[in-house]
């Protein structure tokens, strides 16, 4: 079967060369072996790679569940991180929550934001989906608690139950403990898949289902996607040649990937792949810095810099072929703007235009540009890229030599906020932050 997405490598060529593909290829191989193998670092958190067919055989109950806010004019996905990012990258992409809105809370602590997404909600109308592995993130945490408090007194507290979907830990932590004794809905984060390769768990699949999209569709696209990455040699394999596209141009000095893409729906696409690669490849020193911009809005801002600025950087573009509807400029008679030499083009081929004119421009400014190119924008599709990257991503971090499962990083701001915010057990770190000035 034909893959969905395309990838064009002609605009590194004057930095990577097609030789020097060729011969990466072995250690690239050595690295996706690894994966398959479970023998690299990181091993105990690779249930993401089998799991796209281990998904579908529990669709149906995901589906079920997200029927009991069939009475809901909105949702509420409480969460941070990979525990939203998944979701909504799919769920703004295809228009989700048409019928249900879909609303995120949990992933920032700004008072005024939450001020005015509650008063744009109806508790009697409203259900919720809390994801947190261990329940105490203070982010999602402390929504939740906002929340189930609101929902409790606007609508009651029984009729509030049965709108509370939790995701979390099969045995232990805060949020499975509350979800026992309250008797809500719930569902398992599986113990070996980290929150950034979570997507095609319920942490992602709850919410999808919910917005009234086909996640069956999803994860057909990742489990064809996992067949071919899985399987097909480095000459044939996108997702290695991806890897390792991006490994040879981190050697040669371009330290900062910046996704760019001409579908302001794709902007959380690029969201979840920055969190993927941050995550993933940032330690020990090392590692790539993921950016994106939504072009053609940004050349009007960032355009500058990325085409004259330091040249430590390189593009992934993310192209879409076709579009939902398309639009014809009009001829205008006194043609004031001087724009009736496009009249009667689609709108489409403009956009296509401006694409192919930056994609050279960069690439003659001294940007080397990956373009990766979809098909459409559709469930299948989105399946297939996001496994594409997951996997991509675990070759990228062994030919890195990194761990790409960890996040040792992250808990060095979560202990300070926990000193600061007072928490128990913290005292002496509290202490040595204000000796500090903080």
């Amino acid at each position: 079967m034909k893959a969905p997405i395309a990838l064009d490598l002609k605009l590194i060529e004057e930095i990577v060369s097609p030789a020097e593909m060729d011969a990466a290829a072995r250690a690239t191989e050595a690295a996706a072996q690894s994966l398959l193998a479970k023998s690299g670092l990181g091993s105990d958190f690779l249930g993401w790679v089998h799991l796209p067919k281990e998904a579908a055989k529990a669709a149906s109950a995901v589906v079920k569940a997200a029927r009991s806010f069939a009475n809901c004019s909105d949702i509420v996905c409480v969460g941070i991180g990979g525990s939203y990012l998944g979701s909504r990258a799919v769920i703004d992409s295809l228009g989700g929550g048409k019928k249900t809105r879909i609303h995120y809370a949990g992933h920032h602590l700004s008072p005024t934001s939450f001020s005015r997404l509650l008063k744009s909600l109806n508790p009697k109308k409203t259900g919720l989906v809390v994801i947190s592995k261990s329940g105490t993130t203070t982010e999602p945490a402390v929504a939740f608690r906002i929340l189930k408090s609101w929902l409790e007194k606007g609508a009651g507290r029984a009729k509030a139950a049965k709108r509370i979907v939790a995701v979390t830990d099969a045995k232990k932590g805060a949020l499975r403990g509350m979800a026992a004794k309250e008797k809500w809905a719930t569902f398992v984060i599986p113990d070996d898949v980290g929150g950034r390769f979570s997507v095609f768990t319920p942490v992602g699949l709850i919410p999808i289902a919910a917005s009234g999209l086909d996640i069956t569709k999803l994860l057909k696209g990742a489990q064809d996607a996992a067949a071919a990455v899985q399987t097909k040699p480095f000459a044939e394999n996108l997702a290695m040649r991806y890897a390792a596209a991006r490994n040879l141009l981190y050697r040669k000095g371009k330290t900062v990937e910046v996704m760019a893409n001409f579908r302001p729906e794709l902007h959380f696409v690029a969201e979840w792949w920055k969190q993927l690669y941050g995550e993933s490849e940032g330690k020990d020193g090392k590692g790539l810095f993921p950016a994106a911009v939504d072009l053609t809005t940004d050349l009007h801002s960032m355009g500058q810099y990325l085409q004259e600025g330091k040249r430590n950087l390189f593009e992934t573009m993310l192209w879409v072929k076709e579009e939902e509807g398309d639009l014809k400029v009009p001829r205008d008679p006194k043609d004031l703007e001087g724009l009736n030499f496009l009249a009667g083009r689609n709108l489409s081929w403009v956009n296509e235009q401006a694409m192919r004119g930056t994609a050279v421009a960069h690439q003659d400014g001294g940007v080397p540009v990956i373009r990766l190119t979809l098909d459409r924008l559709d469930e299948y599709t989105l399946g297939y890229l996001f496994y594409f990257f997951e996997f991509a991503c675990g070759v990228s971090g062994y030919l890195l030599g990194v761990n790409p499962f960890d996040q040792p990083g992250v808990e060095a701001y979560k202990k300070n906020m926990f000193a600061l915010l007072g928490k128990k057990g913290y005292e002496r770190l509290a202490a040595q932050l204000k000796s500090k000035g903080v």
